[in-house]
């Protein structure tokens, strides 16, 4: 089983860099006793109410890019304090990522209080997307109405896996603009179609054409 290690101090002082190389030293120990393989070590000498951190933010990629399933750190406040200390678990807990700390010699083990928000905050991402979905229905359902067809869209030509490279459909974002939809709608009826657009970038292609064919 593959893990990585977290180690972290708060200040930049000369004298802490003998405490992260405890730290390193300490965890891969245990994350060999409790019988991982340690791929990497992350660092950080910096505030833990602060969650942009290099070595976090390497640490968080490392993860989602290589599938890692556990993190070893030596107590719960290496990775974070406050807010920022909640927000990394809730990014750990969405890449079902286990978090061991020599502190509970094992997994993290979390109070109530922390338990429910973590429960909380799943609960309402989740909304979040079903909120989003219904928007980019909602766009879809009035695009259609208003005359558009996603069959004729041109994703559906030549691969029939859709476009290799993403583009905004300059044609169909004046076309479903003159035919009254917001910039918003738009962005969410493209999205359902596989196009990674945003409203600004709607708008803006919008506003883009408009000014060539005054010209």
């Amino acid at each position: 089983m593959k893990a990585v290690i977290y180690c972290r101090v708060s200040t930049e002082k000369e004298t802490q860099e003998s405490s992260l190389a405890r730290q390193e030293e300490e965890l891969i120990e245990f994350a060999h006793a409790q019988g991982y393989e340690v791929c990497e070590v992350f660092a950080d000498q910096h505030s833990g109410y602060d969650i942009e951190r290099e070595g976090l933010l390497d640490l968080l990629v490392y993860i989602k890019d290589f599938d890692i399933k556990a993190v070893f750190v030596q107590d719960e406040t290496r990775i974070g304090r406050g807010n920022g200390r909640m927000a990394v678990l809730h990014l750990l807990q969405k890449t079902n990522t286990s978090v061991f700390t020599l502190q509970d010699k094992g997994i993290l083990n979390l109070n109530e209080m922390d338990s429910m928000l973590l429960e909380i905050l799943a609960l309402v991402e989740e909304y979040q997307r079903k909120l989003h979905n219904a928007k980019i229905k909602r766009g879809m359902k009035r695009a259609v109405s208003k005359g558009y067809r996603p069959e004729k869209n041109l994703k559906a030509k030549g691969n029939p896996e859709g476009r290799e490279r993403i583009d905004a459909p300059v044609n169909e974002i004046v076309r479903l603009r003159n035919a009254g939809l917001t910039y918003e709608e738009i962005a969410s009826t493209l999205k359902g179609l596989g196009f990674e657009i945003s409203k600004a970038t709607v708008h803006r292609r919008y506003i883009e054409f408009m000014e060539t064919e005054e010209v």
